[in-house]
């Protein structure tokens, strides 16, 4: 009995590293993020999953979008930036932002819909 336990330990242990791996790497954790995990003092472009806003209304000013969103925490934050909104935005439930987070703001560079 004992043998046959530990031949099955190694396995066990494989395809548990398999499995998380691949759950948090892989698949980048499909959940919302949070805007807690931005420096506002760092001007990286990061990636970020949030839920969309829609009802709060979508600005054009100029060339520059703005929208609200919220993260993992409910903590609301207003989107803004030059880029293109992708087809089926209005209708979406969540978004991934790539961009930095300001004082004031997110400063978006690219806004995706999966």
């Amino acid at each position: 009995m004992m043998k046959i336990l530990q031949k099955l330990i190694l396995p066990a242990l494989i395809f548990l590293a398999v499995f998380i791996i691949y759950k948090f790497y892989f698949t980048g954790g499909i959940g919302l993020g949070s805007f807690d995990d931005f420096d506002p003092n760092n001007s990286a472009v990061k990636e970020i999953r949030v839920k969309l806003l829609i009802e709060r209304g979508t600005e054009l000013q100029g060339e520059e979008i703005s929208f609200f969103t919220s993260d993992k925490n409910g903590r609301v934050v207003k989107v803004s930036g030059t880029f293109e909104l992708p087809d089926g935005f209005k209708s979406a439930r969540e978004v991934l932002l790539r961009g930095h987070l300001t004082q004031s703001s997110f400063h978006a560079h690219e806004v995706l819909i999966d």
